[in-house]
């Protein structure tokens, strides 16, 4: 039974993992959209605000239930787990990528009211956080104590250093782009 409610999970982390990742591009197109013409602009944002709430209500957040739900039932299932580090390392980092979530929920609920407190260039960090915590889960669980916690919390420092070094890159090179 254990390895058919992991199948499950595994596949709705993916679900859950791809919404997170689409819905920040979304932000990212719909608080850009804020530089068309105006005409444009409404059209625009209303169709990023219907596209938002689709893939939100319809994939990411079901895919985050059944993702975390299995993973409980995978506890309840074998609580031995709950006695290894490497476990209380994941569940750290999946309570932050919750709380990621959540508050992705409510840039949505900002969005639909027209308040943009993030730049394009801040979302565009703000989804390489989701990235982070997906590489952290990963390792942790495929490397359990194989891995030294420090070298393994260097790593991801280092990940991310690189991760936020690519985004401004990018961001220099879609402004060269533009003159």
């Amino acid at each position: 039974m254990y390895q058919y409610v992991l199948a499950i999970h595994i596949i709705f982390v993916v679900s859950w993992m791809a919404g997170l990742f689409y819905i920040v591009r979304l932000f990212i197109y719909h608080t850009e959209a804020n530089s068309k013409p105006e005409q444009e602009r409404l059209i625009l944002q209303k169709q990023f605000e219907v596209m938002e709430s689709k893939l939100w209500f319809i994939i990411t957040q079901p895919a985050m239930v059944l993702a975390v739900g299995a993973g409980l039932y995978m506890l309840y299932l074998n609580p031995l787990l709950l006695k290894v580090d490497w476990m209380w390392v994941k569940l750290s980092f999946v309570a932050g990528l919750l709380v990621y979530h959540f508050i992705c929920q409510k840039i949505i609920n900002q969005l639909k009211r027209g308040k943009f407190w993030m730049t394009g260039n801040q979302l565009r960090l703000w989804n390489e956080l989701a990235t982070i915590f997906l590489v952290a889960i990963v390792f942790t669980v495929i490397l359990k104590s194989a891995i030294d916690w420090l070298y393994g919390l260097l790593g991801l420092m280092a990940f991310a250093v690189i991760i936020l070094l690519a985004v401004k890159l990018y961001k220099k090179s879609r402004e060269k782009a533009k003159l």
